[in-house]
C-alpha cells in the first residue's frame, strides 16, 4: 500500500494538505495480466518502447484510478469502487498526483512500484514485476501555476 501526502488549491481557494491512499492485490494484478493478450507486463513495455503518449497516459490513468480507495479505520478493508474513483478523480488533489506521476520518471517509478504487493515488488509472486524509473510521458510540463 502507498500512501502519499498531497497539498492542493481546492476549488473554493483553500489550501489542504490530505494523505491519499493506493494499492493493488495480487489478485487485481493477476486479474490485470491476465485480461490481456500478451499480459499487462508485456502491454506496457511494447506501448512504453513505441513511445505512444496517448496509451501511456490512458494505462496510468488507468492505474491511478484502479488503485485508489480509503482504508478502514481498522484497516481490515481497502474499500474500492466506482463512486470512490469518481469522487478522487474529480478532486484537485487528483490532478496534482497525476502531473507529479506524468512529469516525474522516479515519483512514477516509486508510485508504481509501492502500489504492488511487496511479495511482486520483492520479485516474488505471479511473474510480474516493478517497472523500472522510466518517465511515463516524456516531453510533458507542468501547467505554471495560477496567481
Amino acid at each position: 500500500m502507498l500512501k502519499k501526502t498531497v497539498t492542493y488549491e481546492d476549488f473554493d481557494g483553500n489550501q489542504r494538505t490530505e494523505d491519499h491512499y493506493f494499492n493493488l492485490t495480487r489478485a487485481e494484478l493477476t486479474e490485470m495480466e491476465l485480461s490481456l493478450n500478451g499480459g499487462l507486463s508485456q502491454q506496457l513495455e511494447k506501448i512504453l518502447q513505441e513511445n505512444d503518449q496517448k496509451q501511456i497516459i490512458e494505462y496510468f490513468k488507468k492505474i491511478v484510478l484502479m488503485s485508489y480507495g480509503r482504508k478502514s479505520l481498522d484497516g481490515r478493508q481497502f474499500l474500492k469502487n466506482d463512486q470512490i474513483r469518481e469522487e478522487f478523480a474529480s478532486t484537485a488533489a487528483y490532478s496534482e498526483i497525476f502531473m507529479e506521476l506524468a512529469t516525474d520518471a522516479d515519483a512514477a517509478a516509486a508510485f508504481v512500484n509501492g502500489i504492488m504487493p511487496k511479495k511482486i515488488a520483492n520479485g516474488l509472486g505471479s511473474g510480474l514485476k516493478p517497472l523500472p524509473g522510466k518517465a511515463p510521458v516524456e516531453g510533458v510540463t507542468p501547467p505554471a501555476a495560477a496567481e
